[in-house]
Order: structure tokens, then sequence, then C-alpha cells
């Protein structure tokens, strides 16, 4: 492993949740200063700017003042890392090309969300200029090695927010994905790259590369930090364009036994040990109770081609029209001969190019309709970054061969770390579903992490499935945490009494694999019975969302609660204990055990 951090740090690896559950404990300013002291004496590529320690004081005396005022911030004191194409005040936003360097006189949106739940800005990071590449190593601050193995490239061009986050340095890293660059950098370094449904989150203040279908992306060592993360950013923003909010009333649910489609054809370039690691995962998947279906490949591979290969590509050239056409000498010589492709193309070109699109994305959304997702190797392959001085374009092109797809069929995705090559390198997999199941994908990834138990990034740390508590959520600050398992689903009967009263949907997450559910006789409107099992592996993971209740209308809403419900204590698959709904034993007697669904509304969509 390679470490920036000339000297030990104890905070090497910590997840968010020991982030936050440290610095809440206190001590927490001079846990970042020793932090960036250490960061300061290394010689790290991974980084182009650091907070310097007067700007690192003046945010923490906001956040003193704020918590004095009872502010309760979710990622108070959190240390994370920004992409440094992103806009943060106090730093120079390069893009990593000193001639286009400019001081931004605003936060973007993303980041001044971050900022306002607490968290401190630590650094920015390296990356293929211009977000132009999949390799890491097209920056005039030099090439970001693997973080598992220096000899290869760490992927791009995301490369130092994946970099610092598989070292353990900070918990999350903001990059941003247009062709993988959220994803391919995720599956090198053995973390969790979550690639929202475009205009999910803010794009606006982001330098744009191709801005119709950029995406800000996270990097987290688990699941749980990265959904956390994307659920805190959600927030529609009406200055940006390209913002969107979901048209789902409920969150997407995968089935009880998912269906994920495999591409019939699939490219691994001669690296057999991928292709190894690859069907390995395969297996793992079946394992898990998932069906695999085999799905054509053509669509995706042709839609694929017209990022870099067609009129789209002029995005880019627009994005650099006036660098191009003054200082050609400072773009970097590969992301110039790509970004000068798009003065070949008219307008004609694009909009012929902009029907196939449409074409190619009808197909594909027929061809994923009847699957929950579709399951990819994040990368095909991997070089060496002396491997890619030699054919900087090819090998790259090579990586992008299951991303350049997906922000133009308007996918969503989540990159997860998967087994080993034979080699020790890193290789991961990705699974894609449509726009707006991100839900659904980070909740199959958990269980997916789980399976796996490897170690975090490159730190050898174990993983463990934890996850911060939302300090908004506890009894201290005048609210409860409810588990809701059936008729107060959101979009159910029965849910307008948790909204009447002011009550916010905070997640959607699963039971600990202890439960039972049975659909109750003579209830009206139908409603479930969710009991905790004997023994294992009595039980099950059961689908619950939890709702933030102020806790003044909490008894008003027990009160409502009939027989044979009650509320009581419910354990969740993370390990927290939270408030909900259970269900006397004598009810189950004559009720329908449909555990077997996994939650209500899969029970309710097949009866």
């Amino acid at each position: 492993m390679t470490t920036s951090a000339q000297q030990p740090l104890e905070t090497l690896g910590w997840t968010l949740s020991e982030w936050c559950q440290q610095q809440r404990a206190g001590g927490g300013l001079e846990r970042l200063q020793t932090l960036l002291e250490a960061l300061n004496e290394s010689d790290d590529t991974a980084w182009i700017t650091l907070l310097s320690a007067s700007d690192l004081a003046e945010q923490w005396q906001q956040l003193e003042h704020a918590d004095a005022q009872g502010a309760r911030l979710p990622l108070w004191g959190v240390p994370i890392a920004v992409k440094d194409n992103i806009d943060v005040v106090g730093f120079s936003t390069t893009a990593a090309c000193p001639a286009a360097a400019y001081t931004p006189s605003e936060d973007a949106s993303v980041i001044r969300q971050l900022k306002s739940l607490g968290a401190i800005i630590v650094g920015k990071t390296n990356l293929d200029q211009f977000a132009t590449g999949l390799v890491g190593t097209r920056s005039p601050y030099g090439a970001v090695p693997n973080s598992v193995d220096s000899r290869y490239v760490s992927g791009g061009s995301s490369s130092g927010s994946a970099s610092v986050v598989a070292r353990g340095l900070v918990p999350l890293a903001l990059g941003t994905d247009t062709a993988g660059s959220g994803r391919v950098p995720a599956g090198f370094n053995n973390i969790v790259g979550l690639k929202p449904t475009r205009g999910r989150l803010s794009t606006n203040g982001v330098l744009p590369a191709c801005r119709s279908v950029d995406c800000v992306s996270i990097f987290a060592l688990s699941v749980e930090d990265a959904e956390f993360a994307a659920q805190l950013l959600s927030v529609y923003d009406a200055d940006d364009a390209y913002s969107r909010q979901n048209p789902y009333t409920a969150p997407v649910d995968f089935s009880s036994t998912p269906r994920f489609g495999v591409p019939d054809t699939l490219r691994f370039f001669g690296d057999t040990q991928a292709q190894a690691a690859f069907e390995q995962a395969l297996e793992r998947l079946r394992g898990l109770g998932v069906e695999l279906v085999e799905i054509p490949s053509e669509p995706f591979d042709t839609l694929a081609e017209q990022l870099y290969q067609g009129p789209w590509v002029a995005e880019r050239t627009a994005a650099l029209e006036t660098l191009l056409r003054e200082q050609p000498e400072a773009i970097d010589p590969s992301v110039r001969e790509i970004v000068a492709q798009g003065r070949r193309y008219s307008a004609v070109d694009a909009y012929r190019a902009e029907y196939r699109r449409a074409e190619l994305k009808q197909r594909i959304d027929t061809l994923l309709a009847p699957l929950d997702a579709m399951v990819v190797p994040t990368s095909p392959t991997i070089r060496t970054i002396a491997e890619m001085a030699e054919q900087p374009i090819a090998y790259n092109s090579q990586f992008g061969t299951y991303t350049n797809f997906t922000n133009l069929a308007d996918l969503s995705a989540l990159a997860l770390p998967g087994d080993f090559r034979a080699d020790g390198l890193p290789a991961g997999i990705t699974l894609i579903a449509p726009a707006w199941h991100d839900a659904a994908l980070a909740a199959f990834g958990k269980r997916w992490q789980r399976a796996l138990a490897l170690p975090l990034g490159a730190t050898q740390r174990p993983y463990t499935q934890t996850r911060p508590a939302l300090p908004e959520a506890d009894v201290a600050s005048g609210a409860v945490t409810l588990a809701v398992v059936g008729a107060h689903l959101t979009g159910m009967p029965l849910n307008y009494q948790l909204t009447q009263r002011n009550a916010t949907l905070l997640e959607q997450t699963t039971t600990a694999a202890r439960y039972r559910l049975y659909a109750l006789s003579n209830t009206t409107p139908p409603k479930p019975g969710l009991a905790r099992a004997a023994a294992q592996p009595a039980g099950a993971e059961i689908v619950v969302e939890l709702w933030q209740v102020p806790l003044a209308r909490f008894g008003e809403f027990v009160a409502e609660v009939p027989a044979p419900l009650g509320i009581g204590n419910v354990e969740l698959a993370d390990g927290r204990w939270v408030k909900g709904f259970i269900c006397e034993a004598v009810a189950q007697q004559d009720a329908e055990d449909i555990t077997a669904y996994g939650g209500w509304r899969a029970f309710q969509e097949k009866a």
C-alpha cells in the first residue's frame, strides 16, 4: 500500500461513521491539524491544493458557533476531498491546467450543501486534465499511482479523489462522471463509486466536460457512506438547468429474487485475470440468489462509441474553445487531440447523433425493463503507468468499454469492490439500472459488500457495516426515527398519518436478517405484521422506510396504531436499533407468511 502520510495517523482508514463519532467526541480541530500537517509533509500527486491552517481555524470557529446555536450537523468536522474541477471558495479551480486556473467567488452547489452540513473541505484533488480521460496520468501535477500497486494507473479522471479515499486519508471525496470517471478509479482502487442519476446532484459550479451528461460522483469506502452522502446532497437546484427531481413517489426496489442482465459479448482485451475475476463475481451473484440473464451487448457498445467517436466530443470542444484557440500548448497533448476532434462535426451531425442516441436508449430501456439491473466489469483491463504512456488513447478507450454509454442512456450506476485478481490487483464490478433506481442499487450493493467482506480500499482495515446517524433524528433534537413496514410506506393508504404530522422520509433500508413478515387477516386497509424470528436462519431482511417524526407529534401518532400492531424496537441490517412497527404473536397464527417477498410493497405488487 502507498500512503501520502509520512507519519502514522490514527485516522487512516476511518469510515464516515467513525469520523462523525470521533469528531463529536472531542479533539476535532487537533485531529484535522494533524492530518493536514502529515499531508503537507508528503509528496503526494493525489492532491493539487491543501487547506491552509488559517482557513481551517476559521472554518472550525464557524462550526463551533453553529454548534453553540443548537445546530446538529451530520457531517460536523468531517474532512472531505473535492476534485479540482468543482468550485470551492478559498481554492483555485485548475482542472489540472494551470493556464486555465481561476479563483471562484462562490462555492459549487454541492460544496455549499456539504459546508452547511458541517463538512471541512481539506483539499482539491488531481485529475486527468479537464476531466478528459479514464487513466489518472494526464496531469501536469503528476500521474496518480494505483493505491494497491504503484506501478499501475489509478484510473481517472477522478484519480486523486479515489486515491485519497482508498488510502483512508478521508472518508469521502467528490468526483465527476461523464464517461466513467466516477467508476473506473473506484474499480482500480477497491472502493465504492456512486454515479447517481444524472441531475440528482447539482452540477452548478462544476467546470463542464460534456455539460448535458456530466454528473457529480461520490467515492467512499462503503456503500453505506456513499449512499448517506448522496442522500444529504440530493437537493433540487433551480440554478442548474440540468437539475432534476425524482418523479417516483416511493423508492424503487429490486425484486425479492433479482434478475441482472449480463452482456452476451464481454471483452477483456486479452486480460485473462480480469476475465476470471468477473466470472468469479458472477458466481458470487448467483450465490446471493441473483438470476443472470444474457442480453445483447450491441446497443450498449454502439452508444458507448458515440461519446468520443461522434459529435458529443464537440461538447468538450465547446467547454475549452477559447483555450484551444488561444493557448493550445497549455493543454495535455492527449487531451488536446481528443478535444480538437469536435471541430470536425456540424450541427447536422449533432442532430443525427442525437436521433441515433434516442433510438439506442429506447432499445436499452426495452432490454432493461424486465430486469432489475445489469452487471458489468467496471473495467475490462488495467494497465501500468509505463504501458499507458505507449498508447495513451487506445488504452484509455478500453477502460471505457462498460462505462461510456451510461450517462448517454440516462442510467444510474454503482461501482463496487470485487474479488481481487490473481495478481493482487482490484477488479470491481458495476451495477447499472434505470434513472432514479439509485436506492435499489445501494440496497443490493450493501448486501454485496457484506457478503464479500473485503478490506476497505487499500487500508487493510476489515469491512464492517456502519453508518453515521443523522443527529436530527435523535430524540435529544426533538424527533424520533421510526421504521415503517406496511400501510404507512410512501404512497400507501396511511402514509398521510406521517406527512400530516410533518414527518420526513430519511431513507429506505432493511431490517436485520432476523424478522418475518405476515399479511394480517381482517385489517382495513390491508396491513402486514413484522415479528422478530426466534432464531437464525429463520428470519430475513425486510424492506423498511425510516421516517423522522417530530417528538411533539409522536405520541398522537402512536395513539392511532391499532391492535395487534404496536411500536417497539427494530434492529436494522447495519446494526442500528430504531423505533418501529411490531406485531403481537397471537395475530400471526392466522396470517399469511410473506417473508419471501422481502417487503410489503413487493407483496402488494405481486398479489
